[in-house]
């Protein structure tokens, strides 16, 4: 059984601490679900393995996959001070050519177990997620020319993993997305020398610890991550293929409101996406000095305007530039995420909106934003309802 738990915030929000994919996300207690307890085989039956099915990127480009380890010695780690700052990135991008290099994995061996673990998914089904490869080769030579960057952030206690979906959208119509994972805010990530780092930030949320605390340590992370590729000296050998004067970013739960944080430290950030999160942090008198930002979330008593989560409201007016407030009918809070993929794959409970169309809906409107803004492409979807995506509400408060 999926289970939950919750921890006070200084804004009278709730965290949902054991999220399907996540430990922890920040949603209000509205995008909090209970689900009936998983169906399937029980442990002592023999199960053949059968990868999970990621759903293919509709763009042209083929795709590549490079992983970075990256350290930050300039800062120490928010919830463990005595370790430097560090991440585990995986950087998706557009491929020189197809079928070149073996698939990269989905997720590594380590990390595997506790995605099952988290989804209350019978550990007999293990061979299944060590069977899934995404659609990226692994090490491939990028596509020629410079592709603009687009930085995605997870939700609290989830890992970098689960916006492979979207990473490789983006990467297929042309981006280099660069996926991260944040030191000790995952329930499980990989690091080098044999470490699985936990979510030690967990504990500190259920403590008491703002959700700021978070956000800012994030933002940090995005600007180190720009300075390490984009700097005199990158940190990846492909890194002359990015053009660094166009950079989104996009994140889920709290990812998506460390997007705001990040934009507001970091000028090069110049679009951002919060993906039905929280905001934990307040524009300066500035604003974002007119960049452009999106709100993608639930439709319902959390996400409207109005709704449970009054940051929402309170962000919508300080946003200075071109601005959209969308809303999703049949999402809840982990329909942002591969979730809906994973909980189709497992036959675990999903919500009215049935995973083809989740992914599709996600992908459509956070590609058309970042298309028309670091582009330049008119993108009609975003001018208001379509036939096509009648699940998308416009918000105009």
């Amino acid at each position: 059984m999926r289970t939950f738990s919750r921890a006070a915030t200084a804004v009278a929000l709730s965290l949902a601490l054991a999220t399907p994919l996540a430990i922890a996300s920040t949603a209000t207690a509205a995008d909090v679900r209970r689900a009936a307890p998983a169906s399937g085989p029980s442990a002592s039956a023999p199960v053949a393995p059968a990868a999970i099915e990621l759903p293919r990127p509709t763009g042209p480009y083929a795709l590549g996959s490079d992983t970075l380890h990256l350290v930050d010695h300039s800062r120490r780690d928010p919830w463990v001070p005595s370790q430097d700052r560090e991440l585990m990135v995986t950087l998706t991008y557009p491929a020189e050519r197809p079928g070149a290099g073996r698939a990269a994995a989905y997720t590594t061996a380590a990390e595997a177990p506790v995605l099952l673990r988290q989804l209350g998914v019978d550990p007999a089904r293990l061979g299944d997620v060590e069977a899934t490869t995404t659609h990226a080769r692994a090490g491939v030579r990028p596509a020629r020319g410079r592709h603009p960057l687009i930085v995605l952030s997870p939700g609290f206690g989830a890992p970098r993993y689960s916006l492979t979906t979207l990473a490789e959208e983006l990467a297929s119509k042309g981006y280099v997305v660069a996926s991260l994972d944040h030191a000790y805010e995952s329930v499980g990530t990989s690091f080098p020398g044999g470490r699985l780092l936990t979510c030690v930030a967990c504990t500190a949320m259920e403590n008491g610890a703002p959700g700021s605390r978070v956000t800012e340590a994030r933002a940090a992370d995005v600007s180190f991550l720009l300075d390490r590729l984009t700097g005199t000296h990158p940190a990846w050998r492909h890194a002359r293929s990015i053009d660094p004067s166009r950079i989104g970013m996009a994140g889920h739960s709290i990812g998506g409101a460390a997007a705001v944080a990040a934009m507001v430290r970091d000028a090069r950030i110049g679009a951002g996406v919060n993906m039905d999160g929280a905001f934990w942090d307040v524009l300066p008198p500035g604003g974002l000095g007119g960049r452009p930002f999106m709100m993608l979330g639930t439709d319902d008593a959390t996400h409207r305007p109005g709704g449970e989560d009054r940051t929402w409201d309170a962000m919508w007016p300080t946003l200075d530039g071109w601005k959209r407030w969308l809303t999703v009918a049949g999402a809840e809070h982990m329909t942002f995420s591969d979730e809906p993929v994973l909980a189709a794959h497992f036959g675990l409970p999903q919500t009215s909106l049935p995973a083809g169309r989740a992914v599709s809906v996600v992908r459509t409107y956070v590609a058309a934003f970042f298309d028309q803004e670091l582009l330049g492409r008119a993108r009609p979807v975003l001018a208001g309802p379509t036939a096509a995506n009648p699940e998308v509400r416009f918000n105009n408060p």
